[in-house]
C-alpha cells in the first residue's frame, strides 16, 4: 500500500541552508535519498564538503556553497548555484541558525541582532530569492522554513531566538497567501531532536548519552515528548517538497521522535462584551471572571520524566 505513496523527487533541486551538520544535514540527506539534487550550505567549508561527500557516496547528487546566511548576496548566491549546477530550483529549506542565549537584561544589541539576522532575515532573503526564481520557472515549488517550539510558546533566555522563530511562523502564513497563485507552497517544520542544544537539558542528558551508546530512546520521550534523533525529523522535508503536499500550505508542522503534529494558529481564546465599550474600571471588574479567568500558559512545557 505504501508503494503508492513513494516520494520521488528525481529531477527536483533543493537548497538547504545550514546543512553541514545536525538537523540541516539530516534534511539534505533525506532530500537526496528521495532523488533531489541538493545544494549544501554552511559557514564551515569543511563541514559543507564533508556533508556533500556523505551524500554523494550514498549515491546522491550534491554540491557545497559556503556562505553566511543573512544578507541578499548570500541568498542570491545559493539560488544561482542551484541553477548553475542543476538547472533549476524547486525547494528552499531555511535551516541556518545560531544561538546567543541571554535573559533580557543581559542581552546585548549584538546578541539580538546576530540571531535575528541569521534566522529571520536569512529566512526572508533566502525565501525571497527562491520565490523569484520559482515564479520565473512557472512550475511552482516549496518553501520549507524551520521554526521552533520556542517561537510557538516562548522560552526562557531566548528573546532573540523565540522572536525570530515566531516571525518565521508569521511569514509562513503571509507568504502562503502571496505565493498561492504561483503554485508555491510555504510551510514551517517545528522539529524536536537530540542536538547540541537539547543535550544541555538536564532531563534529557542521560537518555541522549545512552542513545549515543546504541540504546533506543524510551517511548515516553519518542511519543510523549515527541523527542528523537535528527533523522526522525527529516522525513517531513521530502514530503513537503513532494507532489503529495501540493495542497499543504500555510502550516506549522511539528515532528520529533514518533510524533507528527499540526500546530494551531493564534486565535481568540475567550471574548467578553460591554455595551458602549470598555473603560479601565469595567475591564478591572470583569477581567478575572471573563476573558482572564483561564489565562494562556507560556513556555515550553517541562518534560514528564517517569518517576521524577
Amino acid at each position: 500500500m505504501l508503494d503508492s505513496y513513494a516520494v520521488d523527487l528525481r529531477g527536483k533541486v533543493a537548497v538547504v541552508t545550514g546543512s553541514g551538520r545536525g538537523l540541516g544535514l539530516a534534511y539534505a540527506r533525506a532530500l537526496a535519498r528521495a532523488g533531489a539534487a541538493v545544494v549544501v550550505n554552511d559557514v564551515d567549508e569543511e563541514a559543507a564538503e564533508q556533508a556533500v561527500k556523505t551524500i554523494t557516496e550514498a549515491g546522491g547528487r550534491a554540491v557545497a556553497e559556503v556562505a553566511a546566511v543573512g544578507g541578499s548576496e548570500a541568498a542570491d548566491g545559493l539560488v544561482a548555484r542551484a541553477v548553475e549546477e542543476f538547472g533549476r530550483l524547486d525547494a528552499m529549506v531555511t535551516n541556518a541558525g545560531i544561538l546567543r542565549d541571554r535573559v533580557l537584561w543581559k542581552m546585548t544589541d549584538e546578541d539580538f541582532d546576530a540571531v535575528v539576522t541569521t534566522h529571520l532575515r536569512g529566512t526572508f532573503t533566502c525565501a525571497r530569492a527562491a520565490a523569484v526564481r520559482m515564479r520565473e520557472q512557472g512550475e511552482g515549488g516549496s518553501l520549507i522554513l524551520v521554526g521552533s517550539p520556542a517561537g510557538q510558546r516562548g522560552n526562557f533566555g531566548q528573546t532573540n531566538y523565540a522572536a525570530a522563530k515566531a516571525g518565521i511562523a508569521a511569514m509562513v502564513r503571509t507568504w502562503s497567501m502571496e505565493l498561492a497563485r504561483a503554485g508555491i507552497t510555504v510551510n514551517a517544520i517545528v522539529p524536536v531532536a537530540a542536538t547540541a542544544m537539547t543535550e544541555t537539558i538536564p532531563a534529557f542528558a542521560p537518555y541522549i548519552e545512552a542513545m549515543k551508546e546504541g540504546q533506543p530512546l524510551p517511548d515516553f520521550l519518542r511519543k510523549g515528548e515527541g523527542f528523537g534523533t535528527a533523522d526522525d525529523c527529516a522525513a517531513l522535508v521530502p514530503f513537503l517538497a513532494s507532489e503529495f503536499a501540493r495542497d499543504v500550505t500555510g502550516q506549522c508542522v511539528g515532528i520529533g521522535g514518533d510524533r507528527l503534529a499540526l500546530w494551531s494558529h493564534p486565535q481568540e481564546a475567550s471574548v467578553a462584551y460591554a455595551d458602549g465599550g470598555w473603560t479601565p474600571e469595567t475591564i478591572a471588574a470583569a477581567w478575572h471572571t471573563s476573558v482572564g479567568s483561564a489565562p494562556e500558559t507560556v513556555g515550553i512545557p517541562a518534560p514528564k520524566i517517569p518517576g521524577a
